[in-house]
């Protein structure tokens, strides 16, 4: 991994994050105590065993970033000593809750857990408790005894695209109608996402069809709009709300298989590769840029810290979180930015996500020639 990729984040992410956390206190004061993380007080040297558990591959990011990053930043905090267990639940919540029992027959010192499903997991990172084996929601707040959680500002991540998408339609706004086709039902990060935007939107916009998009698969997403497009006309659709970059490709494909020369803006989330190629091509209007780097470098730290001390490290100025019966769960929120053609620049390149030579592709030379980015 390059030094970009290895920045705790970009300059205005490291801000916004540093305006969020000010107000936070140490792990102790935030409910981070030994009794709160880890059902075991016995502390730990280097050589720990870390298990990791991910939802999915469809989504580029998770073999991307978030595996090697977390990698990468467990040996370093363990002096090459650490071992991960790696498993991916390719999107099948039955598959990942006996991924947690294998990992619990294995004696893993701590659980880095992103669940499919949220509800349905919480049975499993009980049993991982009660076997001694402290479990850290990552991405999303899984439900259960979690002993610790980092992910972003997921209602916050709704407002972005919600206030983008305004943007994008000025004085059009209520001239039409929008689409809005949000995430899984089985991950709580999509119902957040969904509140964001619905409390930008409402009252600004005329929402003509809305979808819950099953397992966030892209071609989902591209038979909902297809569903949509016929029951309004494809001339009346103003504008179109994609929680994420994978349904926007889908979105975007039936819009075009629709006849449409010009296409209406569509917000996405992830800043997928082929999304930042659509955002050049000025077929997606946005994406949501999310430090991943320093979501995944947060989560290891504080796995480790939980592994070794049965504690949340107190330099990671947690806050706090509330899932379901528990209350007061450590916690990092990482801050967001929007991503337009105006800074591909200063967020995906900078932060070494992708180089200018990966993006402007032959296809998308010309495009990219004309926005500038070189």
């Amino acid at each position: 991994m390059n030094t970009r990729m290895r920045r705790a984040a970009f300059a205005v992410a490291a801000g916004a994050m540093a305006v969020s956390l000010a107000a936070c206190g140490s792990a102790k004061e935030s409910g981070g105590d030994s009794s709160k993380s880890s059902s075991s007080s016995e502390k730990k040297g280097d050589d720990i065993t870390v298990g990791l558990l991910l939802p999915e591959n469809q989504t580029a990011r998770y073999e991307k970033f978030d595996k090697p990053i977390i990698e990468k930043q467990i040996a370093e905090l363990t002096n090459g000593k650490g071992k991960v267990d790696y498993l991916n639940a390719k999107q099948d919540a039955t598959l990942q809750s006996q991924q947690i029992d294998t990992m619990i027959t294995k004696k893993v010192d701590v659980l880095i857990l992103d669940a499919v499903d949220y509800k349905a997991v919480a049975q499993g990172v009980k049993k991982a408790k009660d076997a001694g084996i402290p479990v850290v929601a990552y991405d999303r707040l899984a439900e259960g005894p979690i002993s610790a959680y980092t992910s972003f500002d997921n209602v916050e991540v709704g407002k972005t695209q919600g206030e983008a998408l305004l943007k994008a339609l000025g004085g059009k706004a209520k001239s039409g109608k929008i689409v809005m086709m949000n995430g899984s039902v089985t991950d709580p990060n999509a119902a957040q996402f969904k509140k964001g935007a619905h409390e930008v939107l409402d009252g600004k916009v005329n929402i003509g069809k809305e979808y819950d998009t099953k397992e966030w698969k892209p071609e989902n997403a591209n038979a909902n709009m297809e569903g949509a497009i016929s029951a309004l006309g494809k001339d009346k659709i103003v504008g179109v709300y994609s929680a994420n970059d994978g349904m926007a490709g889908g979105i975007i494909t039936a819009l075009k298989s629709a006849g449409l020369k010009t296409l209406p803006p569509v917000t996405g989330q992830d800043a997928e590769l082929a999304g930042v190629q659509r955002i050049v091509a000025g077929e997606q209007y946005m994406s949501v840029f999310k430090s991943y780097p320093q979501e995944a470098e947060t989560v290891a730290k504080m796995a480790v810290s939980i592994a070794k001390t049965g504690k949340v490290d107190s330099s990671l100025k947690t806050s706090t979180v509330d899932s379901g019966t528990e209350k007061g769960i450590p916690s990092v929120i990482v801050p967001v930015v929007s991503l337009t053609k105006d800074n591909i620049n200063d967020t995906v390149v900078k932060e070494g996500y992708y180089t200018v030579g990966e993006i402007c592709t032959a296809k998308y030379k010309a495009a990219c020639d004309k926005i500038g980015l070189k």
